[in-house]
């Protein structure tokens, strides 16, 4: 297997007036919260929005280890709906001192290019900051951070810069170059 070069970026925002939204796409576009945690629709989502941008990390989990996350309080998981059919989705999970990480935001390929992305990421911010309304146990939001890399969507830095998120950090390592998997196995590529 052969290893490429892999840039990561880190980004933050550290006040909720960092966020700059944008414009809600139109047509019958609505965000709404999988408040009942679903290891079968969350792994769907998962596939289904990295299927072609080599996410694999999660590709292993146990249906336990699905549960256990999805469980963790404060740990949200907002899907952008397009005439009702997901067309893609934003994890957010609190770490500690009032710190919300946006883990996975991307759309499934038939959606991008609709102006959903820049409206889920600026809806998915903003429930970011006001985590801690829906889980009082949580500290209040005092940054949202994120990362991405070069293997992501070729929008996907430009989309962060938009919604106000400030570069932190920048690695270049070596990783082994992993095909794409699909959203499911022989679906990739088309």
């Amino acid at each position: 297997m052969t290893d490429i070069p892999v840039t990561t970026w880190s980004l933050e925002q550290t006040d909720p007036d960092d966020l700059r939204p944008a414009a809600a796409p139109e047509g019958d576009v609505r965000i709404v919260r999988s408040e009942v945690p679903s290891p079968e629709y969350s792994r769907f989502l998962y596939a289904s929005v990295g299927g072609d941008i080599r996410w694999t990390d999660r590709l292993g989990w146990t249906y336990a280890r699905w549960t256990e996350h999805l469980a963790r309080p404060g740990v949200e998981t907002w899907v952008a709906l397009d005439r009702g059919t997901p067309a893609g989705y934003v994890e957010l999970e609190p770490q500690d001192d009032g710190v919300v990480e946006i883990v996975y935001f991307g759309l499934v390929p038939a959606f991008r290019g609709r102006r959903i992305g820049g409206h889920l990421l600026s809806y998915g911010v903003a429930r970011a900051w006001d985590l801690s309304q829906r889980w009082p146990e949580l500290a209040g939001t005092e940054r949202v951070w994120l990362h991405t890399c070069s293997l992501d969507g070729e929008h996907a830095m430009a989309n962060y810069l938009r919604r106000g998120f400030k570069l932190f950090d920048t690695k270049v390592e070596e990783q082994p170059e992993v095909p794409a998997p699909g959203p499911w196995p022989g679906a990739f590529p088309v």
